[in-house]
């Protein structure tokens, strides 16, 4: 997931260069790092209607899917979480038999923000069976459950984990994953984690620390965090680019969190 994550990227290679004519097997998911455009002005607080409808573009039927991702990604990114999933959809569609929707890890966050939690559920599921060792899937799907169910209190039932002696390449991850399914590590544990390590490490801290007390309800600590994430080094600056920094930037505007 992101633009760490090594094995969807050439599972989506493999996949396109299968279903594809010679003459269209250039087409990649664009990299996270290449959807940014400008730095969003932080002057005034958005409500959820205002970022919903405020694409810069519009849905060619002529577009390949490598294309309707990117401007997925980049209506995400601008805050017009609607339109990105009205592209994530087009591009899923555009693939015959559903081939491409395992892929879509982007689609399954826009469900989240849209609070479709029953369709980010199902994305996230999808998405788990072709790249189960990523942890951030499994996060994600546990958080859609979670807002379904309304609770506070983490669902056990079909809540996904990791095959058995395996784990997230990211150090920092192996605290989210534990934190998030309850098997053992606290808040503390994941704050600490975070700011023991890189920019990165710490940047990743604050966003699921962030995410996990939205989900609990916890929503003073849940924006004390998510706006340290969106403020952090990392997040202003080499990980600017990160598909996760801007959903940090998004979180916050969708929730009127911005100063």
């Amino acid at each position: 997931m992101k633009n760490h994550n090594i094995i969807t990227v050439v599972a989506y290679l493999l996949l396109c260069c299968s279903l594809l004519p010679s003459s269209t097997t250039a087409l990649l998911l664009p990299s996270p790092t290449q959807h940014i455009v400008s730095r969003p002005h932080h002057n005034r607080q958005p409500t959820l209607t205002s970022l919903h409808v405020t694409s810069s573009s519009s849905i060619n039927e002529d577009d390949s899917p490598r294309t309707l991702i990117s401007k997925g990604m980049n209506s995400f990114c601008n805050g017009d979480v609607s339109t990105s999933l009205q592209y994530f959809d087009k591009a899923n569609d555009s693939v015959p038999d559903n081939k491409l929707t395992p892929y879509l890890w982007q689609r399954g966050i826009s469900y989240y923000y849209l609070e479709k939690f029953q369709e980010g559920h199902e994305q996230f599921s999808l998405d788990v069976r072709v790249n189960p060792l990523d942890v951030e899937e499994i996060v994600w799907d546990i958080a859609c459950l979670a807002r379904m169910n309304d609770s506070r209190f983490f669902p056990v039932e079909n809540q996904m984990s990791l095959p058995k002696g395996k784990k997230d390449r990211r150090k920092i991850m192996s605290t989210v994953y534990s934190l998030f399914r309850n098997d053992g590590a606290t808040e503390y544990d994941l704050r600490e984690a975070g700011h023991d390590s890189n920019i990165s490490d710490e940047f990743y801290s604050l966003f699921y620390l962030g995410l996990y007390c939205e989900i609990r309800g916890e929503t003073s600590k849940a924006e004390m965090y998510m706006k340290m994430a969106e403020r952090s080094k990392y997040a202003t600056g080499a990980g600017y680019g990160d598909y996760m920094s801007a959903c940090a930037r998004v979180h916050c505007k969708l929730r009127g969190w911005v100063v």
